[in-house]
């Protein structure tokens, strides 16, 4: 069965939201590096990198299911923190804006009764729970050090560590 309409134009919806947040991560990044905060800024290029592997998750998945994936504008991202606790403050502040996103779009399934679409909505929906669970832990240990100091030197270096990981095609 060919995916409906409504479920196309949504999921290109989301890949455009992806995208955007691949972006917006990516601009964080740059902030990061040019406050000398390179585990931060890995951090965030990780975040660049998994947001561009989901957007290109739901591009693969619209093609499998025949339908046309279609590209809006990516609005330009905008960022005026004034500190890395700001930095991650918004990044919760997003995710559980995606979070939304992706909530609403397996609304969507589930009301046009695509039960493939639902099934493959449920590895985003769980992603969400673990990304606002991530960023969330960061935050409070950012407030925990008030954001500065030796503290923050070490959480950048342990932020330094993390790695992409490609999604695994199942």
């Amino acid at each position: 069965m060919m995916i409906s309409k409504r479920v196309e134009k949504e999921l290109n919806k989301q890949i455009n939201a992806e995208f955007y947040s691949a972006y917006l991560y990516l601009s964080m990044s740059a902030w990061c590096q040019i406050k000398n905060l390179n585990g931060c800024a890995n951090w965030m290029h990780v975040q660049y990198q998994e947001e561009t592997a989901h957007a290109l998750k739901l591009y693969d998945y619209i093609i499998e299911r025949g339908g046309v994936v279609s590209f809006d504008a990516i609005a330009s991202p905008k960022i005026s923190c004034k500190n890395i606790i700001d930095i991650f403050a918004e990044t919760l502040k997003h995710e559980q804006h995606v979070t939304s996103l992706i909530n609403n779009l397996m609304n969507v399934a589930i009301s046009e009764k695509d039960h493939a679409a639902t099934n493959f909505l449920q590895w985003f929906v769980n992603e969400q729970v673990e990304e606002e669970a991530n960023v969330t832990v960061i935050l409070e240990q950012l407030k925990m050090i008030d954001g500065k100091g030796s503290a923050l030197l070490m959480l950048d270096r342990e932020m330094q560590q993390r790695v992409f990981v490609p999604i695994a095609k199942v």
